[in-house]
């Protein structure tokens, strides 16, 4: 049964939003302004499958990629970049609104996709007649599209797609699907492999063989190492750090300086600095060029890591390097006693026990860094209820067509 609606605006994932009698429904890949032809999904009374445009959007663009629509790794393609990083600005606005917060976000969204993603997991499993399937999932859903190329991938993960095949290939999952993570390197492609088992001696040789053909600098199974032609390394400010497997890295190179140049400018002129959620040092190591600086995260490899790169770099500052839980075990107020400038750059689910404790400090700068808005709003929250002033808020869209979006945040005392 179809139904013909007409679209008012776009939900926080990305869909399209139609008013009914019945409330609110969302219909994926249309947009504000068009008039749709949908069916039900069924199951979600809230949800419409797009069948045809009726009256298509002066916005609406032609998709870059030919998987567009059936691979869940972008949303909004089809938009206009102009009208989507609008969209994408006013998702911090909404989430800091929502939160009670009237904030200064900056009027215009930085774009920090560059030169693209450098780093991606790909999913392999057997599917229908024991066909092997590699790609990414579909939108909402757990089977997987086969893709031959992705157009949102950084040229250092040129060849990233046939290498995950190969490696398939070699590994033959079975139900349970195997999980390829694929990280762009100064050194060349680092690649991480989850769920395979243990391998036997023939396959290890094989992707060790598969190394030297695709030129991978390293292929690890749960972080343990298979094959190394080279260590993967990156350039982080003036320091070369050792990636540990599966590191996590800001998802684009433009995206890492972005959000560099940021908390390098939010800090200024502070001469003793605390970077918490550190990892391997995206931050720590920039502002070692030219404050003390204690960093702290509970990833054991990769605070290993930035500690080394500082250790092999002439003309930092002190670097004291901690492996610490900051969820169980935040810096307290007399530790942040030390500190003229905080910087956090938690997970998802933001930083609540930290920034209750910084709330209670006299720091007198606090720069947050998140990849979500609402557990950003959350914390802001915290910070302002301790007496901080947000003083400026900048949107960062590294994850071109994605609802994902990333907020920096200068707090004053």
């Amino acid at each position: 049964m179809t139904e013909q609606l007409t679209i008012t605006g776009l939900g926080h994932r990305g869909d399209g939003v139609a008013e009914t009698p019945a409330g609110a429904v969302y219909v994926p890949y249309a947009l504000p302004g068009e008039t749709v032809t949908v069916t039900p999904v069924a199951g979600h009374p809230d949800r419409r499958h797009l069948v045809h445009v009726d009256k298509p959007s002066r916005e609406r663009a032609a998709p870059v990629c030919k998987h567009f629509g059936q691979c869940g790794g972008c949303a909004l393609q089809h938009w206009s970049l102009a009208e989507y990083h609008l969209w994408k600005r006013s998702l911090v606005v909404e989430a800091l609104a929502q939160a009670g917060l009237i904030a200064p976000v900056d009027e215009t969204i930085v774009d920090a996709h560059g030169a693209g993603r450098r780093r991606a997991v790909l999913h392999a499993r057997r599917g229908a007649h024991d066909v092997l399937e590699v790609g990414f999932t579909a939108p909402r859903a757990h089977h997987i599209v086969p893709i031959d190329a992705c157009p949102v991938l950084a040229p250092g993960l040129d060849g990233a797609v046939p290498a995950a095949w190969a490696i398939a290939e070699i590994l033959r999952p079975a139900n349970k699907p195997l999980d390829i993570q694929v990280t762009a390197t100064d050194t060349g492609m680092d690649v991480d492999v989850r769920g395979s088992g243990p391998l036997t001696s023939d396959r290890t040789a094989a992707l060790a063989r598969l190394a030297e053909t695709h030129r991978l600098a390293r292929i690890t199974r749960h972080s343990e190492l298979v094959t190394q032609r080279a260590q993967p390394m990156l350039k982080v400010g003036r320091a070369g750090v050792p990636l540990p497997p599966g590191a996590f890295l800001q998802a684009t190179a433009d995206g890492e300086a972005r959000l560099a140049q940021l908390v390098l400018a939010h800090t200024g002129k502070a001469k003793r600095v605390a970077d918490l959620f550190c990892g391997i040092g995206t931050f720590a190591l920039r502002l070692a060029e030219s404050a003390r600086v204690t960093a702290a995260d509970s990833e054991a490899a990769a605070v290993k890591a930035m500690e080394r790169a500082a250790a092999s770099t002439s003309g930092l500052k002190p670097l004291d390097a901690q492996t610490r839980d900051l969820f169980r075990r935040p810096f307290l107020p007399m530790e942040l006693k030390a500190f003229d400038a905080v910087v956090f750059d938690p997970p998802r689910q933001g930083a609540e026990a930290q920034a209750r404790e910084l709330a209670k400090s006299a720091v007198k700068t606090v720069v947050a860094v998140s990849c979500d808005a609402t557990s950003f709003a959350r914390d802001a929250n915290i910070l302002i209820g301790g007496g901080y002033k947000l003083a400026r808020v900048t949107a960062v869209d590294q994850f071109r067509w994605s609802y994902h979006v990333e907020v920096v945040g200068k707090f004053e005392r």
